[in-house]
């Protein structure tokens, strides 16, 4: 049976709030974006229209009289791209300044025109066009909600609590603008440098024309070489289909040092650092400039007020708010990311913001930990006007055993739980596989005197015997040029790789009667009862919680998926259910010890040497 929710004592409820009800609910989701304005389908079309546009675009050839330098204007236009693609997704209204500044590049280079012979110019426009409706649509949405959320907190309003008052938004935000941005300073005073570098030696040099006789390739470089002067010079390129073999060219020359003159240097990693810290920087500045300003709208004057019910997420800590007359938290509302909020008091500043942290911390280790007890539903005041990219504030109990309200504000963005494409398909796997009660699955299991054991069956072996494929094909790919940088990512991937295969050929889980033995990869580890404080599965692996310590996660146990789709019932999954089953009866725990032979072996160590033959037999076959 579901707990009731833990009451808001009365002093914190402001008199004359609003309850937030399931018919003001529905009629504030019904208010929310069209389905079709999903960032992900405009972002989705406006990828694949500037790619094939990109693609089909024609380049123009380096030569003497329009050398290949630095782009400058083309490097600010491919910040404001990517920026933009980044603001669809985060900040509408920024996103459609971007897509303005975008066309109005796009006409400066001739785009309207040739989008009536190019078809590739045309699918941008026609992205543009889709992505500008969707952004207007969640706008526009966004207004009729804050107007219902409105209307169903009437007239009462309320200033914020003292705590939220002194919540500061975007300080974090800033700082990594400031150092990216510095960043991308620097690349562009890197790029800068090469390129006076160069002009002030061309300025000396000798000027010559030479006549390309050969193009070759060292190792992954593109190699022309050009003769002048008596002399065949070598040059790197990047564009060798610019200098066809018999064609002239245009080199300078000042003693050992050469370039050509269509290609006169190479900045592209500079380059590239520039627009990589533009565009990460440009993004936080511009999402610390937005939380500050909507934090600051927040503290400006007193905020409707509505009373729900709240609950913390158990996988990712997302705060959900529900109808007041939705006691079960049977249907989401909207949801966020908060952080708690702690009135500052003169000489325990600094006192008090370590306890805050140390109780976010803890929070957020038991939540990644998913050693957390399950959230209770709360009841809650909820400061500030909903709607798709507000801010808001809520006032509430954490638990039954407090005895102080806590003040938390958003720091994500509030986002209707409705027409979210994770939140549906999150709703539809739980109607399709729904969770059994526990006391169901321990009236199905029989008290046993030996060991229980569960072991990686056909699905789970099938997943480790293609990874163990994939392990050996990638060992082959990475050996077979010899030595080079391939062999840093096999180091990086081949420990995860073992794991991975060794788990889902041999994990195993033992129950006797003092505990549990795991088997993983690498060792058996003895688990007992007394400090386990959950069991569950979790993206195909199996997590077991203790107290006071790091969980033991075994995965991956096999593809709970495809075992679904094939119309069986995933075998992890129920081994997770029978090991809470024994977790919360103990009456049915095994009643003797189990002997080593049941206890399993780990395949990770015969694996690496099994592994390494294989890698020893490429090398030799090679």
């Amino acid at each position: 049976m579901n707990r009731p929710p833990v009451p808001l004592p009365a002093e914190h409820i402001p008199p004359g709030i609003a309850e937030w009800r399931n018919l003001n609910a529905e009629r504030w989701l019904a208010a929310a974006p069209a389905r079709w304005a999903h960032p992900l389908w405009t972002l989705l079309a406006l990828v694949a229209s500037l790619v094939w546009d990109i693609v089909e675009a024609p380049v123009a050839p380096c030569t003497s009289a329009a050398p290949c330098g630095t782009d400058w204007p083309g490097l600010g236009m491919a910040v404001v791209l990517l920026l933009t693609l980044y603001w669809v997704w985060r900040q509408p209204r920024l996103a459609l300044a971007g897509l303005a500044a975008a066309l109005t590049g796009f006409a400066v280079e001739g785009g309207f025109t040739s989008a009536l012979d190019e078809p590739s110019a045309l699918a941008f426009l026609m992205a543009a066009a889709f992505t500008t409706a969707g952004l207007i649509n969640r706008l526009a949405a966004a207004g009729r909600q804050r107007a219902r959320a409105l209307e169903a907190a009437g007239p009462v309003a309320q200033p914020l609590p003292a705590a939220a008052r002194t919540f500061r938004r975007g300080r974090l935000s800033f700082v990594m603008a400031a150092l990216l941005l510095g960043v991308a300073g620097f690349g562009c005073w890197q790029v800068q440098q090469v390129v006076d570098a160069y002009e002030e030696r061309a300025a000396g040099a000798t000027h010559l024309s030479g006549r390309v006789t050969a193009l070759e390739q060292d190792d992954d470089d593109d190699i022309v070489e050009v003769e002048a002067g008596g002399r065949t010079h070598r040059f790197e390129t990047a564009y060798p289909e610019d200098f066809p073999v018999g064609s002239r060219v245009d080199i300078v020359v000042d003693g050992d040092w050469a370039a050509l003159v269509a290609e006169p240097y190479d900045a592209i990693g500079w380059e590239l650092l520039a627009v990589v810290g533009s565009v990460v920087g440009l993004a936080f500045l511009a999402n610390g400039v937005d939380g500050r300003r909507r934090s600051q709208r927040l503290r400006r004057e007193p905020l409707p007020v509505l009373h729900v019910l709240v609950r913390e997420g158990h996988d990712d800590g997302r705060t959900w708010v529900f109808a007041a007359d939705d006691p079960e938290g049977l249907r989401p509302i909207l949801h966020f990311h908060s952080l708690y909020a702690f009135e500052e008091e003169e000489g325990e500043e600094e006192e008090d913001g370590g306890d805050a942290a140390v109780v976010e911390l803890d929070k957020i280790t038991e939540v990644l930990k998913g050693e957390d007890p399950p959230p209770p539903l709360r009841e809650a005041v909820l400061y500030g006007a909903p709607y798709a990219g507000a801010e808001v504030v809520f006032v509430a109990f954490d638990d039954e055993d407090d005895d102080e309200v806590s003040v938390q504000c958003s720091v994500t963005a509030v986002k209707p739980a409705g027409p979210g494409l994770m939140e549906r398909g999150q709703r539809r796997h739980e109607r399709e596989n729904p969770q059994r009660p526990y006391d169901e699955i321990a009236a199905g299991m029989t008290p046993s005197a030996g060991p229980r054991t569960w072991t990686a069956h056909g699905f789970s072996r099938a997943v480790g015997l293609n990874l163990l494929l994939v392990q050996g094909g990638g060992i082959w790919a990475a050996l077979e040029g010899g030595p080079s940088w391939h062999w840093l990512w096999l180091a990086v991937s081949l420990p995860w790789l073992v794991t991975a295969v060794a788990t889902a050929l041999t994990w195993r889980v033992t129950a006797d009667r003092d505990g549990l033995w795991v088997t993983g990869a690498w060792r058996v580890r003895r688990i007992p009862w007394s400090v386990i404080t959950s069991v569950r599965h979790s993206g195909d692996g199996i997590r077991i919680g203790r107290a006071e310590d790091s969980s033991v996660e075994l995965s991956p146990t096999g593809w709970a998926w495809l075992e679904r789709r094939l119309g069986h019932e995933p075998h992890a999954v129920r081994t997770a259910e029978e090991l809470r089953a024994l977790l919360l009866h103990p009456e049915l725990r095994p009643r003797e010890e189990a002997p080593a032979r049941r206890q399993g072996m780990p395949a990770g160590p015969p694996l690496v040497a099994l592994s390494a033959l294989w890698g020893a037999a490429v090398l030799l076959l090679l």
